[in-house]
């Protein structure tokens, strides 16, 4: 285990509206306002979504199982903002409803906004963090500076 602490910076409240590119524009607004780490809380609905629901077998590197999510759902999530070298990159688990059904899953991308959707992002300071990609593991692994 490691971890580093920091302060909370800013804050943004976001409305995503009805057909909106929810992952495509939050990660302009992320470059927009150069957050360079933070946390935000997803509240509201999806119509589409690309997720991955888990490994097919626990081994290192993970081969992904995909699942296209599509029809309205709600949703109720948690990510992670940290950048590689260049690009903001996003680390999201949601839940997803409907009709009292849930998937969970790692939320990645292909997402399109039902009704509205609500973001709350924390921006944290402090912390000298970035997301390279970890070859042994095959994803873009949260590592301290």
């Amino acid at each position: 285990m490691e971890y580093r602490k920091g302060t909370i910076g800013r804050v943004f409240s976001v409305r995503f509206d009805e057909g909106d590119f929810f992952l495509e524009e939050l990660i302009q607004l992320i470059k927009k306002e150069n957050i360079r780490s933070g946390w935000f809380h997803v509240l509201g609905g999806l119509r589409e979504a690309d997720v991955v629901t888990g490994p097919k077998e626990p081994t290192m590197p993970p081969e992904p199982v995909w699942r296209e999510v599509r029809g309205a759902r709600e949703v109720l999530g948690a990510g992670s903002i940290f950048w590689d070298e260049s690009e903001p990159k996003i680390h999201l688990h949601a839940a997803m409803g409907h009709h009292g059904d849930t998937l969970t899953a790692c939320v990645r991308k292909g997402t399109r906004v039902y009704l509205i959707l609500e973001v709350m992002i924390i921006e944290v300071e402090g912390i000298a963090a970035t997301r390279p990609w970890y070859e042994k593991g095959g994803f873009n692994r949260l590592t301290y500076d």
